[in-house]
């Protein structure tokens, strides 16, 4: 996964109840890492986003450990971009980081695919254009 291609990050905050016994961030706390970062850049990769109309549920999650994150990491963040976009739903992928001097760390990677949901018939629905252009022109797909 190439990290250039991630336009939009945040710092990631790691709290002490997210560490387990070994003293590293729990492999379960990642898909919340992961769902944080989703829903900002939702909000920022498509304005117009209502989560109380727009909703989307998630059919997939895949995370790859790469190496420990430490409670003591510098400038932890996650990023995430749109991969790729499908007629009922589109996959997201992450990257967990840290910097160690100049040289950038991937603790972990991981992907989920969400699927557009209609709230009100609760089924499956085709994503709508204006989500499909927003996710195409902010990730240059």
């Amino acid at each position: 996964m190439e990290h250039s291609k991630f336009k939009f990050s945040l710092p990631l905050q790691i709290r002490w109840s997210d560490l387990d016994p070994l003293g590293h961030v729990n492999n379960a706390v990642y898909v919340t890492y992961f769902e944080i970062v989703r829903g900002h850049f939702m909000l920022h990769a498509c304005p117009g986003w209502d989560w109380q109309r727009d909703m989307f549920l998630i059919g997939n999650v895949t995370v790859n450990f790469h190496r420990e994150l430490l409670l003591t990491a510098t400038n932890p963040s996650v990023s995430i971009r749109t991969s790729k976009i499908g007629n009922k739903s589109f996959v997201l992928e992450y990257a967990v980081t840290s910097q160690k001097g100049e040289e950038q760390l991937v603790h972990a990677t991981g992907q989920t695919t969400q699927i557009m949901f209609d709230m009100k018939t609760r089924t499956t629905i085709e994503i709508p254009d204006w989500v499909r252009q927003a996710l195409a022109a902010f990730d240059g797909l």
